[in-house]
């Protein structure tokens, strides 16, 4: 089979560096990404001409070809030979969908490049430009590919002229992304240009593509590809003009090899030492450095375990190797690694710096690990966090029909857990509950899915809820917990956390386990903390709360302080409010009396008196409830643009800007992701299916005041909790 024979190929070439690209493809939900990935499979000899642009190969899970929509990153390695010389182009096909932006976070960090694909008609939407903004921040280079021309054509009726110029506002719209969004010294050189061939136009359906410089050399214009669709000879342009030689050239001519990338994306991605052995080796790519695999997501395989993936940054990867897993604290040994083909692993005896490589033994490693030889665990950092840029904010509670299921579907979600790390399971101890968290309803309608097809256990599940956080407005007074003995003695206020801080832990710059100068410096530096109390920090949560500690010369208090985090993290779970969320809260420790008997001061005692301090001091400082709110962009023609707007008014929207597009009308606004559930319905209905609109994740805003009982006592009540919202008194006095 041809699949042997390029595995033999790309094993002979991937050491070489310079013929190496780590490439995926980027874009909004049906702009034609993994058809286009269909077209360059065809060109690698994977998938017969006959199906490229229908088979949609990478989507090799089930569910993805019946709903015709990526849900998984999916990698293969190809074989193109550009000039005359051979290369290995490594590719990643990612989902477009805002509900699977974690799958595009995780695979960014694989990529060296990223090939953005626009739907010609849509132009670029708001999750394109979501996409771009991650890959800019892993120091990712875009370069764009407009796709779906053939519909300007046969859809619009566009002119030659009026094609070229429909071009020109998408590579303007395109480049004010980067502009907007690329640090300074990509500002300028990571713009895309017609002219030296970093724009590809085409039909990925009809799999044909061309770039200015190709056009050139072959003589074409417009007006030959508008007359071969209006008089059906469009078939042939797939013969003239193969879509797979203009998307691989493009990407082996710009985009860095890994190499080149890694000068730069390894001081963007690590902070250790670049001077140190580790450090010049992940530079240099070099392949006979200490090893070292950034790995980006997790697979559990039914018959071999779980499966990491990841980016080979130094050294070389084989059987049997001896590895430290960072994050996790743990050694692991090398048991395969292999190649992907699609849905396909093929074993392979080594996998070298700047490729990507699939590794099975590594059973403790999470998306975000990092991985370093045995010799060097003691002078490995790990890489930078992965910053995800939406929550999980839609909840469904699940449970079997049969009881004796029950552990089956704990194993079962606790693994998808894992290989997904946006997806949350937790459960609800008083109330008994297996709440699964995701980003949206269809990104819940996939994991249920996915349940069934590994367990075949019949479960019921609730109507999805939105989860929301509580949070506080203002510093409170200081609150004294006592433990149930009376033995001991806390002192605990709390504040609402100030932007800055707040944007530092989103962008993941700051976190838990990071080494405390460092935090600090970033703290005092951006967010403008004290020096003792960024000093004092025992702790930061999922969430975004930190617990710092302000004391001087307690007795006894290292002894428990563990123990105390214990106690702040229990707080976070569930607040006072309604039992969701805490988030966006500094937890002070102002003092503390502590029992000199160990017996006295255990966890029994010390964490139910943390975690009154903590709820007496949060409800003196003006609660809330705080709401998701989803970015919302609608292009709709004039004539149906009063519908658009009567829909976001009735469901709590707020228009944000209202712009004339070309031919369409652009809304931008904002709208409650608990007004979201019906909206799609009422859109086609309002527009007559006219309006193309998405949504993505964009901040949490407090509960507007004059609703905020209201939906406290209704939250409260579905959970089979006292109606009456607690007050100061009943977890303390002053």
């Amino acid at each position: 089979m041809v699949k042997f024979r390029q595995v033999e190929e790309i094993e002979k070439i991937m050491r070489n560096i310079e013929q190496v690209r780590n490439i995926g493809t980027l874009a909004h939900v049906d702009h034609g990404k993994t058809t286009t990935s269909d077209s360059l499979l065809m060109a690698a000899g994977m998938l017969s001409p006959k199906v490229a642009g229908k088979a949609l190969a990478l989507d090799y899970v089930e569910i993805e070809q019946l709903r015709q929509m990526t849900v998984k990153a999916a990698n293969v390695s190809l074989y193109h030979e550009w000039r005359g010389k051979p290369y290995v182009v490594n590719l990643v096909d990612t989902p477009g969908h805002v509900d699977f932006t974690g799958h595009v976070t995780r695979s960014l960090r694989m990529m060296d490049g990223g090939l953005v694909v626009v739907d010609a008609v849509e132009g670029v939407m708001t999750q394109t430009e979501t996409v771009v903004r991650q890959a800019l921040n892993e120091y990712v280079r875009p370069l764009l590919f407009i796709n779906k021309v053939d519909r300007l054509i046969k859809e619009l009726r566009l002119n030659p002229k009026e094609i070229q110029q429909r071009f020109i506002e998408i590579v303007k719209d395109f480049n004010m992304l980067i502009e907007l969004y690329a640090d300074p010294e990509f500002k300028d050189v990571w713009k895309v240009d017609f002219r030296r061939g970093q724009v590809a136009f085409g039909s990925a359906l009809h799999k044909w593509g061309l770039t200015v410089p190709i056009a050139a050399e072959k003589g074409v214009k417009f007006d030959y590809i508008v007359d071969a669709y209006e008089k059906g000879y469009y078939e042939e342009l797939s013969r003239d003009f193969p879509l797979h030689t203009a998307l691989l050239d493009m990407i082996v001519e710009h985009v860095p090899n890994p190499k080149q990338a890694q000068k730069y994306r390894v001081p963007k991605l690590w902070k250790g030492d670049l001077n140190s052995e580790i450090g010049k080796a992940m530079l240099e790519c070099d392949p006979e450095g200490p090893l070292v695999i950034a790995v980006s997501k997790v697979v559990a395989d039914p018959h071999a375990g779980f499966v990491a993936t990841g980016r080979v940054f130094s050294g070389t990867a084989r059987q049997g190797d001896d590895v430290w897993l960072v994050n996790s604290k743990s050694s692991a040994r090398i048991l395969q690694v292999s190649l992907y083909m699609g849905p396909y692993r093929e074993k392979v005896d080594a996998v070298s710096a700047g490729n990507i490589v699939a590794v099975l033994g590594l059973d403790k490693a999470r998306a975000g690990e990092t991985v370093v030889s045995s010799a060097h665990k003691d002078s490995m950092v790990p890489f930078e966090r992965m910053s995800y840029i939406s929550e999980p904010v839609v909840t469904i509670a699940i449970e079997p029909k049969h009881s004796s299921d029950l552990p089956k579907l704990v194993d079962a979600l606790r693994k998808l857990a894992v290989e997904d790390p946006t997806l949350k399971v937790h459960i609800n101890e008083e109330t008994g509950e297996y709440l699964v968290s995701g980003m949206g309803t269809l990104h819940l309608e996939i994991v249920l899915w996915d349940l069934k097809q590994r367990t075949s256990l019949e479960v019921t599940t609730s109507q999805p809820i939105v989860r929301y956080r509580e949070t506080v407005r203002k510093r409170s007074n200081v609150f004294e917990g006592k433990s149930p003995n009376k033995h001991n003695r806390l002192y605990i206020c709390v504040e609402p956390l100030n932007e800055d801080t707040l944007k530092l832990l989103q962008e993941g710059r700051v976190y838990a386990d990071q080494e405390w100068r460092e935090r600090a410096r970033l703290l005092r530096e951006y967010a403008g903390w004290d020096a003792d109390e960024a000093r004092g920090i025992w702790d930061i949560d999922e969430n975004f709360n930190i617990f710092v500690n302000r004391t001087s010369g307690v007795q006894y208090l290292r002894e428990v302080a563990d123990t105390i985090v214990q106690g702040f993290r229990w707080s976070m779970e569930a607040g006072p409010l309604a039992q969701e969320p805490v988030r966006g809260v500094k937890i002070l420790l102002m003092d503390a009396q502590l029992h000199e008997d160990p017996a006295h001061r255990g966890p029994a005692q010390i964490m139910p008196a943390t975690k009154n301090a903590i709820f007496a001091s949060f409800l003196d400082a003006t609660p809330t409830l705080l709401e998701p709110l989803m970015k919302i962009e609608v292009r709709v023609p004039q004539e149906w643009l009063s519908g658009v707007l009567n829909v976001l008014n009735r469901h709590r929207g707020k228009v944000i800007s209202l712009e004339q597009k070309g031919i369409l009308m652009r809304v931008l606004g904002e709208i409650p992701i608990s007004e979201t559930f019906t909206l799609a319905d009422e859109m086609r209905e309002a527009t007559q299916g006219r309006a193309f609109w998405a949504t993505e994740f964009e901040r949490w805003s407090p509960v507007p005041q004059a609703t905020l009982n209201d939906l406290i006592i209704e939250i409260r009540k579905r959970k089979g909790l006292p109606p009456r919202i607690p007050t100061v008194e009943d977890f303390i006095s002053l």
